[in-house]
C-alpha cells in the first residue's frame, strides 16, 4: 500500500502564511495535506506534474449568494472556475431559511429582485425539503457539492419567520420576540450556521440601497440595534460564529458605536461590507480604513471586505435594480418591461428622474455599447454626457429614449464610482483589507466579479507589482480563511485539507466575458472562464484539470467553519 494518495511534484508551494515560497513536493492523504520536501513518486497513487507551476493554497470566498445555485451547479461558478474552493453563503441578510412554505414564493421573488437571481432557475431547482435552518443546512449537506461551503443565516427571514413579514417591515421586535429570535439562532449555531448577516439601511430613504420585490423596505432595515445585540449574545455565549454587516445611514458616527458595542458585547469578528474606492472623494476610503486599523489597535475584532474587482457593469434597463436609493429610479424601474417603459414613458416620471442624484452607478459614467438604432451607432463606446451633449439634449431623456426604442435592450455599461488606480492601490496595499467582494451567484447578467483571484494575480501582482505573490495568496486565502473561522483551511501546511490550485503563473489569466444559457429554464447569464489553472482540488480530489471540470463533487458543508 502506498503511504499517499496524489502527489504533487516539483511544484512551487506558497502556503499561504506569507512565508517565503519553497520549490518542493506536495503529498495528499485522506484529503488532506501529508507532506511538504522531497518525496519519492513511489509513494503515492498518482503523481501530478507541477514542474514550472505554483502549488498554492485553494481561495475563500466570503461574500456569496450561491445559496439556490449550488443545488444545480456544484461547483458554484463562476467562482468555482477561479481556484475558489470555499465559498459563504446567505451574505448581506437574504436566504432561503427558516422559511414556511407559505413565504417560499416571497422569499424566491425577494433575491429576484435584489439579487437579481433568476427566478426560474430558483423555482426548478430548490428543493424545498426545509423549514427550519437546521433542516436547510442538511439538505446542503446532502447535495453534491464541488465546493466547500459554509452557510450564514440571513436575518430577514429569521425575523420574517418569528414576527410575520408585515410586522417585521413595520417595527422594532419586542423583547419576547427578541428572546424567540435569539433561540432560533442559537438552535442555528448548533446545526452549524457560521454567524448571522445584515444590510441595514434607513427605511424608506435616499440612504437605502436594497428593496424588496413589492418596493417596500426590508425586515433587516426595520431591525433595532437590541435585536443585533441579543444575536451577539448568542455568538458570546457559544463563543462561535462571525457576522456579516452593512450599514448605511445618515448618521455614520451611530454605526460605528453601534458596532463597536456590538463587536464588544459579541467578541466575534464582524466583517463589513464594503469598502469602495471613489476618485472622486479619494479621503472616503482613507477614513474608513483609519477606522479600522484603530478597531485593530484597540483589539475590537471589527474587518473589511473591500470591492477590489473591476466593478463595471454591463446592463440593460429590462434587468436593471441598482439604483433602488433613488425612490423614483426605484419606482420606475420595478415590474415587467411594458410597466418599465410606461413608467419611464411618462413625463412627470422624467421630471422626477432628472432631480435624482444617482451616487452608486452614476449616469455620467454611463457608456453606450450597443444599440441597433442607426442614428445612434457612432456613439458606442461613448460617455453618455457626450452623446447628450453631441444631440444637444437632456441626458435622462438620450438615455431613455434609445432604451425604449429598442423595448430597454439596450447595453450599456456603467462603473459603480469614479475610478482611480492610485486609491485602489493603497486598498491593496493595507495588510488588512479583504479583497473581493464577488457577488457570486448574484446579478448574474451584469456582474462577474466571482474571477477576482485570478483578476488579483493576474493584475495586481503580476502586472501592477503592487504586492508580492506571496502576500496576495496570504490575503486570498488564509487571511478570509482566519477572520470566518474556517477550521485549519487556508494554508498548506501538515494536517491542513487538501484545498489546492496548481497554475501557470506566467499565463494565468480571465478569459473574455460569456453569455451562457445553462441556467435551469434555460435563463442566460454572463459568465467568465480562465486560463492557467493547470489543476483545482478541493479535499484532495481534482474538480477541475485545465478548465475542464471532472466532475467529482468533493466539497463538504463546513458547519461552524470545520
Amino acid at each position: 500500500m502506498t503511504r499517499y494518495d496524489t502527489l504533487i511534484k516539483n511544484g512551487t508551494v506558497i502556503d499561504g502564511r506569507r512565508t517565503p515560497r519553497l520549490r518542493a513536493d506536495l503529498a495528499i492523504k485522506d484529503g488532506k495535506v501529508a507532506a511538504i520536501g522531497k518525496l519519492h513518486p513511489g509513494d503515492a497513487e498518482r503523481t501530478l506534474d507541477a514542474d514550472g507551476l505554483i502549488v498554492a493554497p485553494g481561495f475563500v470566498d466570503l461574500h456569496t449568494h450561491y445559496d439556490a445555485q449550488l443545488f444545480w451547479d456544484p461547483y458554484c461558478s463562476i467562482s468555482g472556475l477561479h481556484g475558489v474552493t470555499s465559498v459563504v453563503i446567505g451574505n448581506c441578510g437574504y436566504g432561503f431559511a427558516p422559511v414556511r412554505p407559505a413565504m417560499r414564493e416571497a422569499a424566491m421573488r425577494t433575491l429576484t429582485r435584489v439579487e437579481q437571481i433568476s427566478y426560474d432557475s430558483m423555482r426548478l431547482s430548490l428543493p424545498w425539503t426545509w423549514e427550519s435552518f437546521p433542516e436547510f443546512v442538511d439538505a446542503v449537506e446532502s447535495t453534491p457539492k464541488g465546493v466547500n461551503v459554509l452557510p450564514y443565516m440571513g436575518v430577514n427571514p429569521l425575523l420574517t419567520y418569528v414576527m410575520g413579514e408585515k410586522e417585521a417591515k413595520a417595527r422594532h421586535a419586542t423583547d419576547e420576540e427578541n428572546t424567540e429570535i435569539a433561540r432560533i439562532f442559537d438552535e442555528a449555531l448548533a446545526a452549524g450556521a457560521c454567524g448571522w448577516s445584515a444590510l441595514r439601511c434607513p427605511p424608506d430613504s435616499y440612504s437605502s440601497v436594497h428593496r424588496d420585490h413589492d418596493g417596500t423596505s426590508f425586515a433587516s432595515d426595520l431591525m433595532s440595534n437590541e435585536t443585533a445585540l441579543a444575536l451577539g449574545r448568542v455568538m458570546a455565549r457559544r463563543n462561535a460564529g462571525f457576522m456579516e454587516l452593512t450599514m448605511v445611514s445618515n448618521d455614520p458616527a451611530a454605526d460605528i458605536a453601534h458596532m463597536e458595542e456590538l463587536a464588544r458585547v459579541s467578541g466575534r469578528p464582524i466583517i463589513w461590507n464594503t469598502l469602495v474606492v471613489d476618485g472622486a472623494d479619494p479621503e472616503r476610503h482613507r477614513m474608513a480604513m483609519a477606522w479600522f486599523d484603530s478597531c485593530r489597535e484597540r483589539g475590537l475584532p471589527l474587518y473589511c471586505q473591500a470591492t477590489t474587482t473591476d466593478v463595471s457593469m454591463p446592463f440593460t434597463l429590462d434587468v436593471w435594480n441598482l439604483w433602488d436609493a433613488n425612490p423614483a429610479w426605484q419606482q420606475a424601474l420595478t415590474g415587467t418591461v411594458e410597466e418599465r417603459i410606461t413608467a419611464l414613458s411618462d413625463p412627470r416620471t422624467r421630471k422626477a428622474l432628472k432631480k435624482e442624484n444617482v451616487v452608486l452607478f452614476p449616469l455620467r459614467l454611463v457608456t453606450l455599447i450597443r444599440t441597433e438604432l442607426v442614428e445612434y451607432t457612432a456613439y458606442e463606446g461613448k460617455l453618455l454626457p457626450e452623446i447628450a451633449d453631441a444631440v444637444g439634449r437632456d441626458l435622462v431623456d438620450v438615455f431613455l429614449d434609445i432604451s425604449i426604442a429598442e423595448q430597454l435592450r439596450t447595453q450599456w455599461r456603467v462603473d459603480l464610482l469614479e475610478p482611480d488606480s492610485s486609491l485602489l492601490r493603497e486598498v491593496i496595499q493595507h495588510p488588512w483589507m479583504i479583497p473581493g467582494v464577488s457577488d457570486g451567484g448574484a446579478h448574474s447578467k451584469m456582474l462577474t466579479s466571482g474571477r477576482f483571484p485570478t483578476e488579483h494575480i493576474e493584475t495586481y501582482v503580476r502586472e501592477y507589482q503592487w504586492i508580492s505573490l506571496e502576500e496576495m495568496h496570504w490575503k486570498l486565502s488564509a487571511f478570509p480563511a482566519w477572520v470566518a473561522g474556517f477550521k485549519n483551511r487556508g494554508t498548506l501546511v501538515e494536517g491542513a485539507p487538501a484545498d489546492i490550485v496548481v497554475y501557470d503563473y506566467e499565463n494565468l489569466r480571465s478569459l473574455p466575458e460569456e453569455i451562457s444559457h445553462d441556467l435551469p429554464g434555460g435563463d442566460w447569464r454572463r459568465t467568465r472562464r480562465a486560463e492557467g489553472y493547470r489543476h483545482i482540488l478541493v479535499n484532495g480530489e481534482i474538480t477541475y484539470t485545465d478548465g475542464t471540470c471532472t466532475g467529482a463533487t468533493p466539497g463538504r458543508l463546513l458547519r461552524h467553519g470545520g
